[in-house]
C-alpha cells in the first residue's frame, strides 16, 4: 500500500471486539523503567521504540519525553497507556483479550522520512507479526 501524506487509508473493523486482542502503540514515550530510557538530548528526536509486555506491571513503566507536559502520566501512565483499563475491558469479555506486544516510542522527531520509511513500518510489523493484534489503539502524549 501507498500512503500519502494527504490521506490516512482507512480499514473498516468488522470484527466483534469480544473476540479481538487488542494492542497499545503510543507516541508519548513509555517504556519499562528498566530499559534504556529514549534519547531526549537529540535534537532530531529519537527513532527507536521500545516493546511493552502485556503482563508488565504499570507502576514499572515510565515517561521519556521532553515534548509536552508528562506530569499527569508520570503519576499514573494508564492517561497515555491505558492498558489498566484495558485489562479491565478483557475481564469484562468487552474485548477478547491483549495483544503480545505492546509498543512505546517518542512521537517527538524532526526525521519524518526515517520515521515514515523505517520506525512506523517496524512498529506495525511488531503489531501485526509478533503481536498479533486485530486493533490497536494510538495514543499521543
Amino acid at each position: 500500500m501507498t500512503l500519502s501524506r494527504k490521506c490516512v487509508p482507512f480499514t473498516p473493523f468488522e470484527r466483534e471486539l469480544s473476540k479481538s486482542r487488542i494492542a497499545i502503540v503510543t507516541a508519548a514515550g513509555v517504556h519499562p523503567r528498566d530499559e534504556e530510557p529514549f534519547n531526549i538530548a537529540d535534537e532530531m528526536g529519537d527513532l527507536t521504540y521500545r516493546l511493552i509486555a502485556p503482563d508488565v506491571e504499570t507502576s514499572r513503566l515510565m515517561v521519556t519525553h521532553h515534548h509536552y507536559d508528562h506530569a499527569d502520566a508520570d503519576r499514573d501512565v494508564n492517561v497515555v497507556f491505558p492498558l489498566d483499563a484495558l485489562r479491565d475491558l478483557e475481564a469484562e469479555g468487552f474485548v477478547g483479550g491483549l495483544a503480545a506486544k505492546h509498543v512505546g516510542y517518542m512521537g517527538y522527531t524532526m526525521q519524518l522520512k526515517a520515521m515514515y520509511e523505517g520506525t512506523a513500518p517496524q512498529i506495525a510489523n511488531e503489531i501485526d507479526r509478533g503481536g498479533r493484534a486485530d486493533a490497536v489503539i494510538l495514543t499521543g502524549g
